[in-house]
């Protein structure tokens, strides 16, 4: 998809509430596109009653209207990214929980820790707050087919939303580096799932060729339309906050784009008055797949160099990602931090969350393990106010859970240094007898 031809679009049929009359899609350093909305701030333009908004986008949370129950289209005035909205594609996404994180922070000494929850979406993960928009663009823009690679949360967004509207879809997979949950997803919505002998970023590089090639709409997060619905997130927490935002938010990264996004929102928001700041937005990699992390440390933000990734989240193991410019202005715009953790600390992290009584993937125990050496460092200090991004659900990677709490996930070298932390959140299922008294015994041993 060549974005360098997307058109503003006309005026959409159904907005008394618009912000500006147009759009602009441009061009980031020379590399990705970014939608930007320029009556927002240009001379003579009048500021918006943020009053007026928020009183608005609260009263739809009670509307049956599709638009209405959308977390997303929700807050249209702030994407006005569609000619009309009866091209909106929806699942209900969006609108999803901030909860309150006791346990952790309780072992930090924070005094308020939350999680905000993106795997409750439709399919699972945080991609359909961003899908909802690009989709609806595709199928404005009239597209037969469209097309991602994906490490897996993409695949079964973009396929589902595809299949909603009616539109074919295709997507590029690393063999054998997918959960088999996410797997099963793009199938069950009819993608054409094709697997290929590369990493994600081989299947990047041969998209690209088939883009160019045919007439395919891209749906990987260099689309910027995808990114206009992700930021729907920030206003979100906002509102969940009453209007006010926490004083760090943390985000797993991966491609970088979902980091991208959420600054771009809290920025939004802080331009048009409906917040007063914004929170630092501080990124955390694993290890194994940390090419962010070594930008900055190595080069200041100036320079990315591409790393071989390895971890078992596999939803961040990406070694050269697309959105990382945006990240580090995000992360310097903000005054966050970049960090990495190790794959021991990230499966502490997990089962640490899962204690909460709420489950998350992987990666998204990333931002947990990242905030423990941030609070460490002194950078979160104990009064600061923390939100911390969870980007999918329990279930799309069970066999992770499962291995973790068996004691086959990690090799000694990996759980050597963390031993005791392992063993105090490992909780393995018991085989007994079928009698009361073998029931009994557990119980007494579990109070000891």
């Amino acid at each position: 998809m060549k974005f360098t031809n997307c058109a503003a679009p006309a005026a959409p049929r159904k907005s008394r509430h618009r912000l500006c009359t147009a759009i602009s899609v441009v061009s980031i350093a020379n590399e990705l596109y970014e939608v930007q909305y320029p009556g927002w701030s240009g001379p003579g333009q009048k500021r918006p009653n943020p009053g007026a908004l928020r009183w608005l986008w609260r009263e739809r949370r009670l509307s049956l209207e599709l638009a209405d129950r959308s977390g997303v289209w929700r807050f249209r005035e702030m994407l006005p990214i569609l000619g009309s909205w009866d091209n909106i594609v929806s699942l209900n996404e969006g609108n999803t929980p901030l909860y309150d994180l006791p346990q952790s922070a309780k072992r930090l000494k924070l005094s308020q820790l939350r999680a905000k929850h993106q795997g409750m979406n439709p399919t699972g993960s945080f991609k359909d707050t961003g899908m909802t928009a690009a989709i609806s663009v595709a199928r404005e823009q009239g597209a037969a087919w469209v097309a991602c690679a994906s490490t897996g949360n993409t695949s079964a967004s973009m396929a589902a939303y595809a299949a909603r509207a009616g539109i074919r879809s295709v997507v590029l997979l690393p063999e054998g580096e997918i959960s088999w949950g996410k797997l099963a997803q793009a199938m069950d919505y009819g993608a054409l799932t094709l697997q290929m002998g590369t990493d994600f970023d081989g299947c990047v590089r041969v998209l690209s060729e088939v883009v160019d090639r045919a007439p395919v709409y891209l749906l990987n997060s260099v689309n910027p339309y995808r990114l206009e619905g992700q930021k729907t997130s920030a206003f979100e927490i906002a509102e969940q906050l009453e209007w006010q935002v926490p004083d760090h938010l943390i985000v797993p990264g991966g491609n970088l784009a979902n980091s991208s996004a959420l600054g771009k929102g809290f920025l939004e928001m802080k331009q048009l008055g409906l917040t007063a700041r914004v929170p630092r937005i501080s990124v955390i990699q694993a290890e194994g797949a940390n090419p962010l992390v070594r930008a900055m440390r190595e080069f200041g933000g100036e320079k990315l160099e591409r790393v071989e990734a390895h971890t078992r989240a596999s939803a961040i193991r990406i070694g050269n990602p697309a959105s990382w410019r945006k990240a580090v202005h995000v992360i310097q715009e903000t005054g966050g931090w970049v960090e990495q953790v190790s794959e021991a600390e990230i499966a502490i992290a997990k089962s640490e969350i899962g204690a909460e009584g709420i489950g998350c993937e992987p990666a998204s125990a990333v931002p947990l393990a990242g905030l423990k050496k941030l609070v460490q460092q002194g950078k979160v200090g104990h009064e600061d106010s923390v939100v911390l991004i969870l980007t999918g659900h329990a279930l799309k990677d069970s066999d992770y859970t499962l291995r973790f709490h068996r004691g086959e996930l990690l090799t000694d070298r990996e759980s050597a240094a963390l031993a005791p932390e392992i063993e105090r959140t490992r909780r393995n299922s018991i085989k007994v007898e079928a009698s009361s008294e073998s029931v009994l015994r557990e119980l007494e041993r579990a109070r000891r």
